[in-house]
């Protein structure tokens, strides 16, 4: 069986689709596209731009994200005579009756016969990787006491605000969160947090029993995820949320300035679910079930494309 995963190339969005196809025991192949004007001014709405890597053979299984991808995936279909299998991850923004399958999160209130939502995002974290990396972190973890907390840090984006303000009053909240509780702290930056608020936040913990990744060498975000008790992790990102939530372990979410119905939506379903809660400056302690959305829609693809498959002979 062939899979592509068609994206713009956003890490976000591949890793979403790659996520579901190795779910489905299949290696995709990546195909990335950069329509010219005025093809990406129209997108998703008009025609797919000439591009000489998107042509058949048409693989079985398409996956497909972002505004970009979707003329795209209208074509794919129509070349292929209705034999790929196209699935769009996130709203695709023109009617979802023109794809096999859709997926959306929860809080985007999509909906459709051949529509699926879940509440957290597909990812590419496996119980097996979580192990495999905190193993592999575990040397350089090991001065670190318990309970060890995983802290994941995102950045300013066009919904919240992560300036040196709120570094500082998390870097305070995170002293303090130290020697109270004498928990180890494993403090993960993204490229969005910025170098002062790194900075700040490295500062403040040099003289307590935490790692600050100072973004040279490997991310060291899944063995931190690995090898946590407890995780901490900012609200401007959807995906990273629900990777924490995956790990069945306390996630405490950093609400950061800012305002999004949306993103509302999100967490509070993340909260009302049990996974996680506002992080309030204390450690709570408390069992979830993981939320998994990427084998849930993997199985519905494998469902459906089965049914397509038999319709089809």
């Amino acid at each position: 069986m062939t899979c592509w995963v068609l994206t713009n190339g956003m890490a976000g969005f591949e890793t979403q689709g790659i996520g579901i196809a190795e779910a489905l025991g299949l290696t995709p192949v990546l195909k990335r596209v950069n329509p010219p004007a005025p093809w990406r001014w129209i997108a998703p709405h008009g025609p797919a731009a000439p591009d000489p890597n998107i042509k058949a053979p048409w693989p079985d299984l398409l996956i497909a994200s972002g505004r970009q991808s979707i003329p795209y995936a209208r074509m794919i279909a129509r070349a292929s005579k209705g034999k790929t299998f196209t699935v769009i991850l996130q709203n695709p923004r023109v009617a979802p009756s023109q794809f096999d399958l859709v997926w959306a999160p929860a809080h985007d209130r999509l909906k459709g016969p051949n529509v699926i939502s879940t509440l957290v995002s597909p990812h590419r974290l496996t119980t097996k990787r979580l192990a495999d990396e905190a193993t592999r972190m575990a040397p350089q973890l090991n001065r670190l006491p318990h309970p060890r907390v995983a802290v994941l840090i995102g950045g300013t984006n066009g919904t919240y605000t992560f300036n040196e303000a709120a570094a500082h009053q998390l870097a305070r909240q995170l002293k303090a969160l130290a020697d109270k509780s004498g928990a180890g702290l494993m403090v993960t930056p993204s490229r969005r947090t910025g170098e002062n608020q790194t900075r700040i936040l490295a500062d403040a913990l040099k003289d307590k029993a935490a790692l600050v990744w100072d973004g040279t060498g490997e991310n060291p975000y899944f063995g931190f995820l690995g090898q946590a008790d407890a995780v901490i992790v900012t609200c401007d990102s959807v995906n990273m949320v629900g990777e924490a939530c995956f790990t069945g372990k306390p996630v405490h979410v950093i609400e950061l300035p800012g305002k999004s119905l949306k993103f509302r939506r999100f967490l509070d379903a993340i909260y009302a679910a049990g996974a996680a809660r506002p992080f309030v400056g204390l450690l709570e302690n408390w069992d979830y079930a993981p939320l998994d959305a990427t084998h849930e829609i993997a199985e519905t693809i494998k469902t459906r494309f089965a049914k397509r498959r038999d319709e089809l002979t």
